[in-house]
């Protein structure tokens, strides 16, 4: 139960209290984030196999648990939708282990529409709020177009590009997020 006296400035407090005081397993985290970035980065064609296959078996996972579910509370209202839901979970599973070569070009499809649409709302919101965001306003049309030029970039590399576009992605994210982590972790540690 929590307590209802509880600020949020208390919670901001635990939080930096708990990474104070567990800076190195963020540090060791982050690290290994970034090696496994670099990782993907180097071999991309081998980390989009790989998040291929880890998709594949999170939406088994989730449609075995969305089975057990659904008809552990098959007298609930929308109980077809969340069978429905479950079965569709399992067959992209199976689909995607069965082959993980052709997932790789579904998600690539998947991760070509995402940068367009992304890349057009960012510059729409842009355009739109130029007035309000002043300065701010440019960065956020330059994003929009850097997304939607990755989006282009991607699709006219097709098919080869979608054997290195989805590792190479993850392994950029996985080396920023690990650098942050790692930044957050040396900065915690002066607070000590």
């Amino acid at each position: 139960m929590t307590d209802p006296t509880l600020t949020a400035n208390d919670a901001a407090n635990a939080i930096r209290k708990s990474v104070r005081d567990h800076w190195g397993l963020y540090l060791f985290e982050g690290a290994v984030l970034v090696i496994l970035g670099l990782l993907a980065i180097l071999v991309p064609q081998l980390a989009s196999l790989a998040v291929t296959i880890l998709l594949g078996w999170l939406f088994i996972v989730s449609g075995v648990f969305g089975l057990m579910a659904s008809f552990y509370a098959r007298h609930a209202p929308g109980f077809w939708w969340s069978l429905l839901s479950a079965v569709l979970a399992l067959v992209v599973g199976v689909v995607l282990l069965a082959s993980p070569v052709a997932g790789i070009f579904s998600l690539t499809y998947v991760l070509i529409a995402f940068f367009f649409l992304e890349g057009i709302a960012s510059i729409m919101y842009a355009i739109e709020h130029r007035r309000e965001l002043t300065g701010g306003w440019m960065w956020m049309l330059a994003s929009g177009v850097v997304t939607l030029a990755v989006g282009v970039i991607i699709l006219a590399g097709l098919p080869g590009s979608a054997a290195w576009a989805l590792g190479l992605l993850v392994g950029i994210d996985m080396v920023f997020g690990g650098s942050a982590l790692m930044a957050v972790a040396i900065g915690a540690r002066g607070q000590s």
